[in-house]
């Protein structure tokens, strides 16, 4: 198949969605299939864009066997609601004439956008229906919701509003998917048809995440010693992940159980707020993002992990990390709701507090570091449900093989895909890991 991926994350950014959409199309063209990419440049999470991808935009490059197309952003140093949906429009905008152009030259079979961002996704099926390819969106964040029901956004007005263009959007698709049965459930609510609907989670390489010895260098450069307690959390540091909470359980610890550490690892608008809130705190340890070689030996580092989140985040997402925990053969401690996604990941290979509540938070972390064998127990239950559930080699053939399926047996050939000759050319570099 020819697969045009529109979304605004991509490599070299190494967390979140980025790192799922790198990832799917070099599995894709791993598979055999062609994929090209329409994208932002990095920005993510520090909210800025290396100098050297200034130079970059409108030239394809070959990245890991994928031809990546990257078009100017707006990216606000401090990102506030308004800023963020400015943020979002600049790429819809930007990128509009390269998927066109992607589109009537090359004549893909699929268009797959990838929400974040929604504004770019809604040309995406009215120009697939123009050169015959069918149109996928994949929803790894309820972006709209997350928005209002966080606080970002307020104006009771411009929710009915954007709810609204949402759905239009959502069911302008031929096919909608999402990471968690919870997840397609609340695409139903929005109005999609269940035979149009398809969950497809995220995914874990469990070769390159694995269990290994705690007493590892980050250990040895913050001074810990093996009968110290570490709580790790890992990842972006944002308004829904509720990371203050985390900072009060530590405070509550204190007293009580002074081998426990905790460590916040990543980066994200809200990473000073907390370095201010943990100062003077000598068991609260900062850590900036961390090399992609470095992860595994990082998740082994951990007793234990935490996935905080506040109330109002429940099944907007599904921490992409809690693969990698599983993986790493360590327990985790997860706020949310009963009933929401996240708990029933986490039933039987963690433990589940109520969201917002620093109390229960610190409760928890008091069970596993006094319980060798409950964390024995969860640590191999979540091994195993990473080999079972959460692989990304099966994950992204059967991915492939849903494409087929609503591709349908012909595609896009014939008449209606340009000839070889007419394409219109664009200048392509070899530039594995350069812009």
């Amino acid at each position: 198949m020819r697969i045009l991926l529109v979304g605004i994350n991509y490599a070299p950014d190494l967390i979140g969605v980025a790192k799922y959409n790198t990832e799917l199309c070099e599995g894709l063209a791993a598979e055999g299939h062609e994929v090209r990419v329409i994208t932002a440049p990095p920005y993510y999470p520090d909210w800025k864009i290396p100098a050297a991808f200034h130079k970059s935009y409108f030239r394809a490059r070959n990245i890991g066997g994928v031809r990546v197309t990257r078009t100017p952003i707006y990216v606000p140093r401090r990102p506030s609601g308004l800023k963020r949906l400015v943020h979002h429009a600049s790429f819809a905008l930007t990128s509009a004439v390269p998927v066109l152009r992607e589109a009537f030259s090359w004549r893909p079979d699929i268009m797959l956008s990838v929400a974040p961002s929604l504004m770019s996704a809604a040309l995406v099926p009215f120009i697939a229906r123009q050169v015959g390819a069918k149109s996928w969106l994949h929803v790894q964040d309820f972006e709209v919701d997350a928005a209002f029901d966080l606080g970002l956004l307020q104006n009771s007005l411009l929710r009915k509003t954007m709810l609204k263009v949402e759905a239009a959007i959502l069911r302008s698709f031929d096919r909608v998917s999402s990471i968690s049965s919870q997840m397609v459930d609340r695409l139903k609510s929005k109005g999609i048809a269940a035979e149009r609907t398809t969950e497809v989670r995220n995914w874990i390489d469990t070769k390159a995440i694995f269990p290994r010895p705690k007493q590892s260098s980050y250990r040895e450069a913050l001074g810990l010693g093996k009968d110290d307690i570490v709580a790790l959390y890992s990842g972006t540091m944002s308004a829904k992940q509720g990371l203050d909470l985390v900072i009060e359980a530590a405070v509550l610890l204190e007293g009580s159980h002074p081998r426990v550490h905790i460590i916040l690892a990543g980066e994200g608008p809200q990473k000073a707020k907390l370095i201010e809130a943990g100062a003077n705190r000598s068991r609260v340890h900062f850590l900036g993002l961390q090399p992609v070689e470095r992860f595994n030996e990082l998740m082994a580092t951990a007793d234990f992990h935490l996935i905080p989140q506040r109330a109002e985040a429940a099944d907007l997402v599904l921490p992409s990390k809690l693969g990698a925990i599983f993986a790493s053969g360590r327990p985790v401690i997860a706020m949310a709701g009963k009933g929401t996604g996240l708990a029933a990941e986490v039933e039987g290979a963690g433990l589940v507090i109520p969201p917002g509540d620093a109390r229960a938070l610190a409760s928890a972390i008091c069970t596993l570091s006094e319980d060798r064998a409950i964390c024995v127990r969860l640590s191999a239950e979540g091994r195993n449900r990473s080999i079972e559930r959460w692989d990304r080699q099966t994950i992204v053939r059967r991915w492939a093989e849903d494409m087929v399926a609503a591709r349908g047996p012909f595609g896009n050939d014939g008449a209606g895909r340009a000839k070889v000759e007419n394409r219109i050319p664009l200048p392509v570099e070899d530039a594995v890991g350069t812009p």
